[in-house]
């Protein structure tokens, strides 16, 4: 991650953290720029600028982070949770999303649904004219007969099978499979999402529709805010 970069995901980040109010209850993202919400929770808890918030982790790394940086944390459960907050990896202007390149699409979207708001905060190479301009489709997946899912997902573009750093298929907090699928250029995003869902072996799928309520995007020209 360059300087600027980091420089810009903090500025979203701390321009979301201004509409926390003391008592809220938040979900926490995951992923470079939901780690700045993190710290920055963390340190107005400490200093006192907000008291009794509690956190939603949507990951195993959130929950690690959230804890070292002094914020309480509870499960997701049958109450609304006042607002979520994580990145993405594309917006576009109807505030339609991909996520899931850090892996964790499908707690990310539980906790984005039970959000009374779900703020997206990122710098602004995330905004793109339609969705898959730079990002593909994570689609989460059961481990068994993991091959003839990547099989039907064929039907929907290229796919490939994410790996780690051994060169094994990566495993979600969930223990399932993600394989990351690029749809042809031009797609419709809601027909994919239904097809996606439908698809036998699908867990879960990254693109996130009507679920965003706001956008903030930091860059060189300063902060944008999106509405839906």
């Amino acid at each position: 991650m360059s300087d600027s970069s980091a420089s810009y995901k903090r500025e979203s980040a701390e321009a979301a953290l201004e509409q926390v109010d003391s008592g809220m209850t938040v979900g926490l993202g995951t992923g470079s720029t939901a780690a700045f919400v993190i710290s920055g929770l963390g340190e107005r808890l400490a200093d006192g600028r907000l008291e009794r918030v509690q956190g939603i982790p949507t990951s195993v790394d959130t929950e690690r982070l959230a804890r070292a940086a002094g914020v309480p944390l509870v499960q997701l459960g049958r109450e609304r949770i006042d607002v979520a907050i994580d990145g993405c990896d594309e917006v576009d202007a109807s505030l339609r999303l991909i996520k899931g390149l850090g892996g964790a699409l499908t707690r990310e979207k539980l906790v984005a649904a039970a959000a009374e708001r779900f703020i997206v905060v990122a710098d602004d190479s995330k905004y793109v004219q339609r969705l898959g301009e730079k990002a593909p489709v994570p689609v989460e997946i059961v481990p068994f007969g993991y091959a003839a899912t990547v099989q039907r997902l064929e039907a929907f573009g290229d796919c490939e099978l994410r790996l780690d750093s051994s060169g094994e298929p990566l495993r979600t907090d969930n223990g399932n499979l993600i394989v990351d699928v690029r749809p042809p250029e031009r797609f419709d995003p809601a027909s994919l999402a239904a097809e996606l869902k439908g698809t036998l072996g699908v867990v879960e799928h990254g693109l996130f529709l009507g679920l965003a309520t706001e956008a903030i995007l930091a860059g060189s020209s300063g902060i944008q805010v999106l509405k839906r």
